[in-house]
């Protein structure tokens, strides 16, 4: 284990995803969320191939154990990318990072519906504390006083990232499902796979010729969601998952650089505010699950016949 490598790996991989969700929302006016997703994935394949080949495991990679489960996996986890595309389109940068927060406290929940898990008083105070910022940094979108057009799309576009949020969990459901049966590798490979392949539905809705400039910001996007997806998968193999985690919430830092110099976006004091509770739910719900690892390993090793 090599825990700074693995934190500077998920820094790595944080400040990737926000790159190129930054690409997506400088064309995400003209060109439809349907074909971003396309973009997105398919440049993202080649990238992947080579890492896995890089490493010997193209053939893990290519491997499905359950190929109906990365079908469902992809079907969340597409329509929770093409959703948060469109939400970029209507919001700053750093809302709609602070409103994908919400993703791993949904999944809390949806891993005690869907897959048995037990919730504990304090993770379900922690996810109750993380929705209640969620809810602050949607409160100033959701005024029924705003009858503006530009609230309305405002809205709107908070609509679609929350959306994108319970998608994600729901994809994140799939992939513990996953995890059992299916390697690392074949996890991200098929992903991106039947996301290339179900963003091609979207084609009949209105998939528009980008300009040179925006061509360049779509194929980029992908070559760097595909970079930002393999250092993810690095980190992990460096380092514990509880050490790593709670590097994701760097991504609130980026989000807010890149809204501010790049889109000129200023944050306002309620969205800070509500993405501090969002984070802090988060960082409460790693160290309570690293804390049980630490006890469940306890355990184990004085359940462990000594000789």
């Amino acid at each position: 284990m090599r825990p700074l490598r693995g934190i500077a790996l998920k820094l790595g991989s944080v400040l990737m995803f926000i790159v190129m969700s930054a690409m997506i929302k400088s064309v995400a006016d003209h060109v439809p969320p349907g074909q971003t997703v396309f973009f997105r994935s398919f440049f993202a394949i080649p990238v992947i191939v080579v890492w896995l080949a890089w490493r010997r495991e193209l053939r893990t990679g290519f491997h499905a154990a359950k190929p109906m489960g990365h079908v469902w996996r992809g079907v969340m986890g597409t329509t929770s990318m093409g959703l948060g595309f469109a939400g970029l389109a209507y919001l700053p940068l750093p809302e709609v990072t602070a409103i994908g927060y919400a993703a791993p406290l949904l999944t809390v929940i949806f891993a005690a519906m869907f897959l048995g898990e037990e919730v504990r008083a304090f993770r379900i105070s922690a996810v109750v504390l993380g929705l209640t910022g969620v809810l602050i940094v949607l409160s100033p979108r959701l005024s029924i006083l705003q009858g503006e057009v530009s609230g309305h799309a405002e809205a709107f576009g908070a609509m679609l990232v929350l959306g994108g949020a319970v998608f994600a969990a729901l994809a994140q459901v799939f992939v513990r499902k996953l995890v059992m049966t299916e390697q690392t590798p074949a996890i991200v490979f098929w992903f991106s796979l039947t996301a290339t392949m179900m963003s091609l539905v979207t084609l009949p809705f209105g998939w528009v010729m980008p300009t040179p400039g925006e061509a360049a910001l779509l194929v980029a996007a992908g070559l760097v969601g595909g970079v930002g997806q393999i250092l993810l998968t690095s980190s992990y193999r460096e380092a514990d998952a509880s050490l790593v985690a709670p590097f994701d919430y760097a991504s609130m830092i980026f989000a807010l650089l890149f809204g501010y110099f790049i889109f000129d976006e200023m944050p306002s004091w309620t969205m800070l505010g509500g993405a501090a509770l969002v984070v802090t739910a988060g960082i409460l719900i790693i160290w309570r699950e690293h804390k049980l690892g630490l006890e469940r390993a306890r355990q184990r090793k004085s359940m462990t016949p000594q000789g």
